[in-house]
C-alpha cells in the first residue's frame, strides 16, 4: 500500500510552531488561484494524529492537500503523525486551545469533553464495516457526533469507520475462557472497560503511545484495538497473536479548533468543511481495502489471526450485547445517543 505523505514535519524544528496558536505570514495571491484572498493572510493548519501510515494519516494528507489547493495556498497544512505533538490527551487539549488546528482519532478519547462521544462504540451495535459506514452517514448520527464538543472548543468536521476490534496478546488465546485474569488495554471508554470485565479480564485504560512498551515489558497481557493501527505500527515485533473479537467497531472523528475555524474568513471556512466532506467520502472505500491488505501483511510479518470457535464467539456477543443500555441507563443524554445509534443500526442491517 503506497501512502502519499503531504508534509512530513521534523518535530525538533517544529517546536516553536507547536506553541503558537496560528502562524500568519504575507501571501502573494494571483488572479488565477482558486480562492481570492479576502484578508491577505496565509494560515498554517497543524493536523495531528497518534497513528502512522494508516487511514487516519491518509485522511489528513488528502485533506491538507485539498485545502491548500482549493484555498489557493492561503491555508498551508502540516501533518504531525505518531504523536509528535504529544500524547492523545495533549493533542486534544492543544486542539481545544488552538495550538493545534485539528486532531483525528477514536471519539472515545473525547469522553472527558462529552460522554456521548462513546455512543457509537457500544458492543453489539454493528455487525459489519458496511453497516457501520451506513449508520455514521445517517444525518442524525453524523450531526450528533460532529456537533459534540462545541461548548468545549471543538468543531467536528468528519467521522469515518475504521473497522472491528481485535486484541493483540502476548501469548495465543484460542478460547474465551483463556482471557480470564489477563490485563487488557482499552480506550478511555466505559463500554470497553465493561466489555473486558465481562470477558473475565482486567481493563487498563491507556493512550496509544504507551501500549507497545507496556506489552514489551509485560505490564499488560494484551491490547484492544484495530488492524489498521496494529499492523502499520509493527506490533508484530512484540507479539504474533491477534484475536479477532469483532467487537466493538471503531470509528474515528476529526475535530478542529473552534476558535481557529471561526476566526477564518467565511470562504475558507466553507472550503475546509466542503473538503472534509469530500475526503471522507473517498476514504471509506480506501479504508475497507486497507483492512484487507493489513490482514495479509500481519500474516506476512509472521503473525497469526485467531478466531474464537463459533459457539464461543456467539457467547461473547451475548455477554456484551447489553453493555450500551446497561452503562447508559442512568445517564439520560448518553442513553438517548446510544438508542439513536441502535435505531439507525436496525435500519441498516
Amino acid at each position: 500500500m503506497q501512502f502519499r505523505p503531504f508534509v512530513r514535519v521534523n518535530i525538533a524544528s517544529a517546536l516553536p510552531a507547536v506553541a503558537a496558536v496560528m502562524v500568519i505570514s504575507a501571501a502573494v495571491i494571483t488572479p488565477h488561484q482558486p480562492a481570492a484572498a479576502q484578508d491577505g493572510k496565509t494560515y498554517v493548519m497543524k493536523l495531528s494524529t497518534a497513528t502512522r501510515n494508516d487511514p487516519q494519516e491518509e485522511w489528513l494528507n488528502r485533506f491538507a492537500a485539498a485545502v491548500e489547493k482549493d484555498s489557493g495556498g492561503r491555508i498551508k497544512g502540516e501533518v504531525y503523525d505518531a504523536s509528535q505533538l504529544g500524547s492523545i490527551p495533549r493533542q486534544i487539549e492543544g486542539t481545544q486551545f488552538g495550538a493545534i488546528q485539528a486532531w483525528i482519532g477514536p471519539p472515545e478519547f473525547l469522553v472527558g469533553v462529552d460522554e456521548r462521544y462513546e455512543s457509537l462504540s457500544a458492543p453489539g451495535l454493528f455487525k459489519s464495516f458496511d453497516q457501520d459506514a451506513a449508520v455514521i452517514s445517517d444525518p442524525k448520527i453524523k450531526d450528533m457526533m460532529l456537533d459534540l464538543g462545541g461548548n468545549k472548543g471543538l468543531t467536528g468536521i468528519s467521522i469515518m469507520p475504521t473497522g472491528s476490534s481485535s486484541i493483540v496478546v502476548r501469548k495465543p488465546v484460542r478460547h474465551l475462557a483463556e482471557f480470564e485474569g489477563m490485563k487488557i488495554r482499552v480506550l478511555a471508554s466505559q463500554f470497553q472497560l465493561e466489555m473486558i470485565k465481562r470477558m473475565g479480564a482486567s481493563p487498563v485504560a491507556m493512550s496509544l503511545g504507551d501500549v507497545m512498551p507496556a506489552l514489551q515489558q509485560g505490564a499488560i497481557d494484551g491490547a484492544l484495538g484495530t488492524i489498521p493501527v496494529f499492523v502499520p505500527l509493527k506490533y508484530s515485533d512484540v507479539t504474533k497473536f491477534m484475536v479477532e473479537t469483532e467487537q466493538p467497531y471503531v470509528n474515528v472523528v476529526t475535530v478542529m479548533s473552534k476558535k481557529w475555524l471561526d476566526g477564518l474568513p467565511a470562504d475558507l471556512q466553507k472550503i475546509i468543511r466542503d473538503d472534509a466532506t469530500a475526503v471522507t467520502a473517498d476514504i471509506v472505500p480506501f479504508t475497507k481495502d486497507f483492512i484487507a491488505t493489513q490482514e495479509k501483511a500481519w500474516i506476512d510479518q509472521g503473525g497469526e489471526l485467531i478466531k474464537l470457535p463459533p459457539e464461543e464467539q456467539a457467547e461473547l456477543t451475548a455477554k456484551v450485547a447489553s453493555i450500551g443500555a446497561d452503562i447508559s441507563k442512568d445517564k439520560p443524554a448518553l442513553s438517548e445517543a446510544v438508542q439513536l445509534a441502535f435505531n439507525a443500526a436496525a435500519k441498516s442491517k
